[in-house]
């Protein structure tokens, strides 16, 4: 049995090695290799197309960072898995099948061959063989045993929309089925003008007794999902939902008081953070600081005071960053870290990426451990460590 182990270890840690080796030969390419692999399956299986929306570019993007975070976890087994089961209960909203794996692994060896050219060979193509069929296993696995508790999508029509200055748009939809979730997560969206293209909001509210979930969406330039939502969504209008997706909840078993950093329509997750907090009974202190950079990205500001007044249990401050003074940008943070300490605290950010970091930095120094930083799964903080 030993003998056994130490050989499954040794080609376990040879095949990490050549994938490895082999992508770093791909990684020049990396602008290229997306658009060659879908031109090979669509050309090889043209019946997979209507699964893909028209405009294939934050498709392409979506390929390569999970191309990218598997070989990154190669060596770390359970968050692998962990990650492709994610991945295969997401796929569940594309239409993808059992059969669709076959065809992928097929194109995505091919087009890695194409550009690997001469650093390609039988030993490398039979690593990466074995560790497709295992992330096409485990990503099937756990889309079968997803559909057997749930829908792939839920139909949600939209019952309110409201605008706000600055291009955001307050969306509340009710869905056709149950829609099970957390506060603090968040989850996949596509509109009747543009569909089967996918983008991510966090409903702004825990869960309510009559089922409606409200969305804050920001216009982004040139965004044709966030601009539809925005200006062209009207109470009656039909959305789609993929499953709840986010680990960024309250952690059932901490004492811990809490402390939330929200900037832009980031305030969504952490209002509904608080609602959750409300909704658990929970008697933990709760901070919050809004951040903007000008007054009217405070949209949800007397929202939040309201919030406060019915919890006492809930403060809630506010900071502008005046663009015209050197230190303006510097305000939130400095905020933060003044009202401190916060080692002993649970801490849940939520906004632009740059934010999310400086904020992450201030409580990474003032004793706040990393595991104890929640944050959008799409920012890293690892360079805090």
């Amino acid at each position: 049995m030993a003998a056994g182990t130490d050989l499954s270890a040794a080609r376990a840690a040879n095949d990490s090695a050549l994938i490895r080796a082999s992508l770093s030969v791909v990684e020049p390419h990396a602008a290229n290799l997306p658009g060659f692999f879908y031109a090979t399956l669509f050309g090889r299986y043209p019946q997979v197309r209507e699964l893909f929306p028209v405009d294939m570019d934050v498709q392409h993007d979506r390929l390569l960072r999970a191309l990218l975070m598997i070989v990154d976890l190669v060596d770390d087994p359970a968050n692998l898995v962990r990650f492709c089961e994610h991945l295969g209960r997401d796929h569940r909203k594309f239409g993808t099948e059992s059969a669709h794996y076959a065809a992928v692994g097929e194109c995505l060896l091919a087009t890695l061959a194409h550009y690997a050219g001469p650093a390609w060979n039988a030993e490398t193509a039979a690593a990466w063989t074995r560790a497709y069929t295992t992330v096409a296993e485990v990503m099937d696995q756990a889309a079968k045993a997803d559909a057997l508790i749930r829908p792939a999508t839920w139909a949600a029509q939209i019952v309110g929309h409201h605008r706000y200055g600055g291009g955001i748009a307050e969306l509340t939809v009710r869905t056709d089925q149950p829609y099970p979730f957390d506060g603090g997560q968040y989850a996949s969206l596509t509109t009747p003008w543009w569909p089967k293209l996918w983008r991510y909001f966090s409903p702004a509210n825990a869960p309510r007794p009559d089922g409606t979930i409200t969305f804050h969406v920001q216009e982004v330039p040139g965004g044709r999902v966030s601009g539809a939502l925005v200006h062209r969504a009207r109470v009656g209008d039909v959305l789609q939902l993929g499953a709840p997706q986010g680990d960024m909840v309250l952690d059932p078993t901490s004492a811990r008081d809490i402390v939330c950093v929200a900037g832009g329509t980031g305030l969504a997750p952490i209002r509904a953070l608080i609602e959750q907090a409300a909704l658990n009974g929970l008697r933990r202190r709760v901070d919050v600081f809004l951040g903007a950079r000008t007054a009217e990205g405070l949209y949800g500001l007397d929202d939040l005071l309201r919030m406060s007044q019915r919890h006492r249990w809930l403060t809630v401050r506010a900071a502008v960053a005046d663009q015209e003074a050197r230190d303006g940008a510097a305000f939130l943070p400095k905020l933060l870290a003044d009202s401190g300490p916060w080692q002993q605290h649970d801490a849940y950010l939520s906004g632009p990426a740059p934010m999310i970091v400086t904020a992450g930095r201030v409580l990474a120094r003032g004793g706040v451990p990393l595991h104890r930083i929640h944050h959008d799964p799409f920012v890293s903080l690892d360079d805090l460590a």
